[in-house]
């Protein structure tokens, strides 16, 4: 399996098991599967819901002797609700707590918005922080005082354009290790890739598939879908593999972390071994002419009138 190398010399997996939008009910068998299947590498965060239900998984699958707590890679991601430097440390808990774990591998800011604590998901502007109000950085030094003591051993962000991360990387104590984005051939984002390699920022890609399940509300009418994409179906077909894999394996000879989420054993299987394949030069030019800047997740929800957030200045394209 490859690997992405930090600093201090950890290894992450660069293929890693997606739990969003994994059924209670679902995720745990889905997750002993993965670890019987090689998975060291799960991605998980406090909003999907079913942490508790990964933690029991994970507990039981030490206990059998599966695989050890150090050769896995756990990733959680701080909410919303709880960027005040205050509740920081009690949200972190609260999923280490639920995955009944004593440290994370790596913790990311989930999105650069925040919300009232009470709020679990906006249904006002009433319900949001401007960032004027509680600046990120105040959060970041909190997640820094985290990595501190030991409660995990990598910090970072999720969902951050270019302009926040720099603004991290020179106003902060430590830069973030890594931005989890939406990344595949229909959002490219090379400039964000050519940053974070100047930084040694690793980046990690989600929604890698174009994410066809995601809930209703985030989808729109007509939207194109990534695994019928021509040109991909006609690689896979020259490959002898399947358009998943063609879409996996080009995320990792990019050098991006990728985190296809899935609870059918097979295509497990088949997402794993995409490790494996190697694309040729004609291969990724012609995926590189697909780049629509074409999000499937857009941020939209986090700008309802009145908010002190666009989409615009979420994704810093003013």
């Amino acid at each position: 399996m490859n690997t992405l190398k930090f600093e201090n010399g950890d290894l992450m997996p660069i293929i890693g098991l997606g739990t969003w939008k994994s059924e209670p009910g679902a995720v745990y068998n889905a997750v002993k599967e993965a670890i019987r299947l090689g998975y060291r590498h799960i991605d998980c965060a406090f909003i999907y819901g079913n942490e508790a239900e990964i933690g029991r998984a994970l507990k039981e699958s030490f206990e059998k002797g599966m695989v050890s707590r150090e050769q896995m890679w756990i990733t959680s991601k701080l909410w919303s609700n709880s960027h005040n430097p205050a509740d920081v440390e009690p949200a972190l808990m609260n999923t280490l707590a639920d995955l009944q774990l004593d440290y994370l591998d790596l913790y990311l800011i989930h999105w650069p918005v925040a919300l009232k604590k009470s709020v679990v998901f906006p249904e006002s502007p009433q319900d949001m922080i401007a960032l004027v109000d509680l600046p990120l950085l105040k959060t970041w030094t909190a997640m820094e005082a985290q990595l501190d003591k030991g409660l995990c051993r990598h910090i970072g962000v999720s969902n951050f354009n270019i302009s926040r991360l720099q603004a991290l990387c020179n106003d902060a104590r430590l830069k973030p290790e890594m931005n989890q984005i939406e990344l595949h051939p229909y959002l490219q984002q090379p400039g964000m890739l050519d940053f974070c390699r100047s930084q040694e920022i690793h980046l990690t890609a989600y929604s890698p598939l174009g994410s066809q399940d995601r809930p209703p509300g985030l989808k729109t009418a007509n939207e194109p879908v990534l695994l019928e994409e021509p040109v991909i179906t006609d690689i896979a077909g020259r490959h002898g593999i399947t358009p998943a894999q063609v879409l996996i394996g080009w995320a990792v000879q990019r050098e991006t972390a990728v985190i296809p989420k899935s609870v059918n054993p097979g295509r497990m299987k088949e997402n794993l071994a995409a490790a494996g394949i190697s694309l040729t030069s004609e291969d990724l030019r012609e995926i590189e002419k697909l780049d629509r800047h074409r999000r499937y997740v857009s941020g939209d929800f986090w700008a309802v009138e009145g908010s002190p957030y666009t989409v615009a200045d979420l994704w810093g394209e003013k």
